[in-house]
Formats: C-alpha cells, sequence, structure tokens
C-alpha cells in the first residue's frame, strides 16, 4: 500500500507548513483591518404596546 509509506508526502507537508508559517502567514498578519470593532453598547427604550381597548 503506498499510501503508507511516508517517503513521499512527509517532506512536501513539512516544506509546505514551513512555507505557511514562515512567509506567508507574517504577510498576511501585517494587514491591519479596516473595520475596527467599537465597543458600543445599544441603548434600547422599551415602550408599552398601545392596545386598542382598555
Amino acid at each position: 500500500m503506498p499510501q503508507l509509506n511516508p517517503s513521499p508526502w512527509f517532506p512536501i507537508m513539512i516544506m509546505s507548513w514551513l512555507t505557511f508559517s514562515l512567509i506567508i502567514q507574517p504577510k498576511i498578519l501585517s494587514f491591519t483591518p479596516t473595520n475596527l470593532p467599537t465597543k458600543t453598547t445599544p441603548t434600547t427604550k422599551n415602550n408599552p404596546w398601545p392596545w386598542p381597548w382598555p
């Protein structure tokens, strides 16, 4: 069964993770988000429902 032989795919996996971790990830993390979250609490006022009957 060739899928149990780690020789062909293990170095490829290690190289791809190293490439992602050392090259691609710092470039992605250097971007600043455009929409920063704001800490605002919405104020809601609960009005009673105006029923048409008493």
